[in-house]
């Protein structure tokens, strides 16, 4: 199997460099590695699928299949060639196929392809010499090197069930699975190191930064609020200034403005929620809180439809990731308490 590489990327490199065109032989095999492990992740799984990677991999290693890589030319062309053992210039020496088809099902089974086979032995002589060529000057992959592309993959069967977990922990709460409480800086005075809240600030930033909005919810007393407000403060250090946010209940206001104080937050606006009809610059707002998001069950109010356009409306000046996107917290008291009556 003869394949191309990126000779764009190189290009550019080289451009940069002032350097003359060429690549290096372990750059090709680097750049050609990368992309079957690109091919091996993004593959939808089936077992028939891992089978045939595994098989793949195996006739590479015991020599059935040999691959290199062309290390100035980006191939794309499809041709099959059959051929005899020995030449016959007068017997149907073979054949060859070229055409759009890829070895996919889309290819053989899907698509409409156009292919021609050309059997006269010219032809069959001419595309055999221009492969040859090819592959002469291609770069081979040797086994060692794909059963490395095999270990930094999901086909690695050496992965204990320890390893299989902590992955999963690194993936599902993220920076936060090597965070150490007692290193949490920035605590106003009078305000503990909770375990507990340290954990939801974390988490609930992750969650902030990767769907653009959470609930927090928990019982009174267990400090929604400083949560809240701890996670506006990395918000405002991660977004570059301090956000522009608001959404509260009139009761709350007393609490939140006292915490917000404490922890030297700025430019936060408090507003009520029968009040949301009056803002007429939703888009300078970053971070949208919303205490007591039960108020905003329904969507037939006019206090919903509000909320609903503040939050929708893009943000003046877009984040560190190019977005115009809000973030929103709800804040909410557990369900359970609510069943129970309200506050108690």
């Amino acid at each position: 199997m003869l394949v191309g590489i990126d000779v764009d990327k190189h290009t550019a490199d080289a451009v940069k460099k002032g350097l003359q065109f060429g690549i290096h032989p372990s750059e090709v095999i680097e750049d050609a590695l990368k992309a079957l492990k690109a091919d091996i992740q993004k593959a939808a799984y089936t077992k028939e699928i891992e089978d045939g990677m595994l098989r793949f991999i195996q006739d590479i290693a015991s020599g059935k299949v040999e691959l290199r890589a062309h290390p100035n030319k980006n191939i794309h062309a499809k041709v099959y060639i059959f051929r005899q053992e020995k030449e016959h210039e007068h017997a149907g020496w073979g054949s060859v196929i070229t055409g759009s088809s890829n070895l996919t099902e889309s290819g053989l089974e899907r698509n409409f392809e156009f292919n021609v086979e050309l059997r006269d032995h010219d032809e069959v002589k001419f595309a055999l010499g221009e492969f040859e060529k090819l592959w002469e000057e291609g770069v081979a992959i040797k086994a060692p090197a794909v059963q490395e592309v095999k270990k930094e993959t999901y086909l690695n069967d050496a992965f204990t069930p320890f390893e299989v977990y902590m992955k999963f922990l690194i993936e599902h709460f993220g920076k936060s699975i090597d965070f150490d409480p007692n290193n949490y800086k920035d605590l106003p005075p009078g305000f503990a190191t909770l375990r507990y809240q340290i954990d939801a600030v974390e988490e609930g930033f992750e969650k902030l930064r990767k769907y653009n909005g959470f609930f927090l919810g928990d019982v009174v007393g267990l400090g929604k609020t400083v949560v809240g407000t701890m996670v506006a403060k990395e918000f405002a250090i991660h977004n570059g200034d301090d956000p522009r946010a608001g959404g509260t209940p009139p009761p709350l206001k007393r609490n939140w403005e006292d915490t917000i104080s404490r922890f030297n937050l700025r430019f936060l606006d408090f507003i009520s929620c029968g009040s949301l009809h009056k803002l007429k610059h939703p888009e300078n707002y970053d971070l949208i809180i919303v205490d007591e998001a039960h108020k905003f069950r329904s969507d037939t109010t006019d206090m919903f439809d509000n909320l609903q356009r503040i939050c929708k409306t893009p943000r003046r000046n877009p984040g560190p990731d190019g977005s115009r996107v809000k973030k929103v917290m709800l804040i909410e008291r557990h369900p359970i308490e609510q069943q129970a009556g309200g506050h108690p």
